[in-house]
């Protein structure tokens, strides 16, 4: 989120539809043999997860990432089952961007005491929505007891064939950038949540809220575009501008955008208006889309669109849009 932090101070306040008892009151093994239940899974082994062996020619991809409450999202705006997708598609979207295919997640969760066993089986329950989209499973995990609600996910890929992984340094002038999902629309939803709260936001821009709250990726465009030739890739998580131009940077070239291409849509323009904000903020530097970010010296993969293209490096800006320097350059940093 590169516009605004969610803040939170104080203890975790759980909404009271949660009901029943806490992990405190029921312990570790009861907590997880209800994660377990929501979520199972074959290969979930008795002190870790045994994997099935790589298929030949192919080669193992693993990412983490972290989502802590009050930083990461909040529990009076986002339902336990959202928080759970957002945590899988942040850690999917990574493994995409490599040009592999997710076959697995690891969950660690440390929660307060006076967490509602509930809200833990909701989060289990939209890890497994979102891991049975990409035919992969939650394999295993930890829980224990901490002062805040956390959530760290480890996915586990495969990369198949000879290609060579969609790395961030090999990019050449030229070639296309493409983009497949949407841009700006989570930051939207994150300016609406800030303003108005889950309950107050218009009808009309809750899918902006959504796109925020549990954001969704297509399974499989990285793989398909890594078969159909892209060079680099890596998805919108700290923002356009500042991810395509960890891309140019790495690969010792500039990056033009198309102005017209990454206009503003309906939605968007409507969310600026009632917040009295520019949209083009959320487009250039939101992030937490998470839509996939590739360059290709071939026509865009299936699922994609246009955004610019590929430069000779040497400009005072690494990323320009029609040729200038973008209006908003900034992103999401944790430091």
């Amino acid at each position: 989120m590169a516009l605004e932090s969610i803040e939170r101070s104080g203890v975790t306040h759980f909404p009271a539809h949660y009901s029943g008892p806490t992990l405190g009151e029921v312990g570790e093994h009861r907590a997880i043999e209800e994660i377990v239940t929501v979520a199972p899974s074959t290969r979930n082994g008795d002190d870790a997860a045994v994997l099935s062996h790589a298929s030949p020619n192919s080669r193992a991809v693993a990412t983490t990432d972290m989502l802590i409450e009050g930083r990461h999202f909040r529990v009076d705006w986002s339902t336990p089952e959202e928080i759970g997708q957002k945590a899988i598609v942040q850690n999917f979207a990574d493994v995409e961007a490599m040009g592999a295919r997710p076959i697995a997640a690891l969950l660690a969760v440390s929660a307060p005491p006076h967490t509602p066993l509930s809200f833990i089986r909701g989060i289990a329950a939209g890890i497994a929505q979102r891991v049975g989209e990409y035919s992969a499973e939650l394999v295993g995990g930890d829980l224990t007891s901490g002062d805040d609600l956390v959530l760290s996910v480890t996915a586990i890929g495969s990369l198949g064939g000879s290609r060579p992984a969609l790395t961030l340094d090999r990019a050449r002038p030229g070639q296309q950038v493409v983009a497949h999902g949407r841009l700006g629309w989570s930051a939207a939803g994150l300016a609406l949540l800030t303003r108005f709260g889950r309950d107050g936001v218009p009808e009309d821009l809750s899918a902006l809220v959504d796109a925020h709250c549990a954001p969704h990726l297509n399974p499989g465009r990285g793989v398909i575009a890594r078969a159909t030739g892209a060079t680099s890739m890596t998805d919108n998580s700290d923002g356009l501008i500042a991810d395509v131009g960890t891309i140019a940077r790495l690969s010792g070239v500039g990056v033009d955008l198309d102005a017209a291409a990454l206009a503003p849509d309906e939605l968007l323009v409507r969310a600026g208006r009632l917040l009295d904000a520019d949209p083009w903020e959320w487009v250039l530097a939101g992030g937490e889309d998470h839509a996939l970010l590739c360059t290709t010296a071939g026509a865009p993969p299936s699922g994609f669109r246009p955004l610019g293209r590929v430069v000779r490096g040497g400009r005072d800006h690494d990323v320009t849009v029609d040729g200038a320097a973008p209006a908003y350059g900034h992103g999401w940093v944790s430091f």
